[in-house]
């Protein structure tokens, strides 16, 4: 009975059993600071007395919450709504699955020219997904590296041929000669990249796994389209009319890198290219 017992709590370490330091914690928690925050502060505050940030993260979800059904135990505060990020459950950093999905080799971006990476050149563009469990539909989002011109377009489904259907669509309408490369990430969607260089006579490359900064300017981008249609969006709902007058205001925003011009503006100067709506 004993060995069942431990068995049951092996691993579980009681966090924040001093009342000084779980208390200084769970007061700055409500006032919206970060574990790191705390954990940097509380030696400042009360000399001798330190924390780190991973035993704050310890004492909300595996000492308060119950893992089974995800409840508050007891009568604890639910401290989970006071951090930056407030996800119900914490998955361990490092762990995350991998999938096998492509055997051939994929053109990596460090094949890429490096006149991508000094953002001189107009046609290098990049691309992704932006996906919601509430519908099979999903929006591709495209950016122009230099100018910042952003393209959206509605997809059906998670599919190869939706993906390089709308990604023919938005950059067909540009000069060839703007069309050079295209940096996008590993997606099952992206994997047939083949017939997307034959149509619009590009070269794509792929980023590394789980590399998200590799693409910062898209990411930057999906991060735009998230305020207007937040995580849980139905894409169903979202038109294409929709898509194209977020565009619409995206691409005429003036932008502190341009000295105030717009993407638009931008790419009608250095090109003679002009995009209407």
């Amino acid at each position: 009975a004993k060995a069942l017992e431990r068995r049951a709590r092996r691993g579980v370490r009681p966090r924040l059993q001093n009342e000084l330091t779980k208390k200084y914690a769970i007061e700055k928690l409500r006032l919206g600071w970060s574990p790191e925050q705390i954990s940097l502060r509380l030696p400042i505050d009360h000399r001798g007395q330190t924390i780190s940030a991973e035993a704050i993260y310890q004492f909300i979800y595996a000492t308060i919450f119950t893992k089974r059904k995800n409840e508050v135990a007891g009568s604890h505060e639910d401290l989970r709504v006071y951090l930056p990020r407030r996800h119900r459950r914490r998955e361990k950093k490092g762990f995350r699955a991998t999938q096998k999905l492509y055997q051939t080799p994929l053109p990596s971006i460090e094949d890429r020219p490096a006149v991508v990476d000094r953002r001189r050149e107009i046609g290098h563009w990049e691309d992704d997904t932006i996906v919601s469990r509430q519908s099979a539909d999903r929006v591709k989002s495209i950016n122009e590296r230099v100018s910042g011109v952003a393209l959206l377009g509605k997809m059906k489904n998670g599919s190869s041929a939706e993906s390089n259907r709308v990604v023919i669509e938005r950059l067909s309408q540009l000069p060839s000669t703007l069309c050079k490369t295209l940096t996008r990430d590993r997606g099952t969607e992206n994997l047939d990249y083949a017939d997307l260089e034959k149509e619009l006579c590009l070269n794509c490359y792929f980023a590394h796994a789980y590399c998200s900064q590799e693409r910062g300017s898209n990411e930057n981008l999906n991060g735009l389209v998230r305020r207007v249609y937040p995580k849980k969006t139905d894409w169903r709902f979202v038109t294409e009319n929709d898509l194209r007058q977020l565009e619409y205001r995206l691409n005429t925003r003036p932008r502190k890198r341009h000295g105030g011009k717009t993407p638009l503006e931008v790419l009608f100067e250095r090109t003679g290219c002009a995009l209407t709506y």
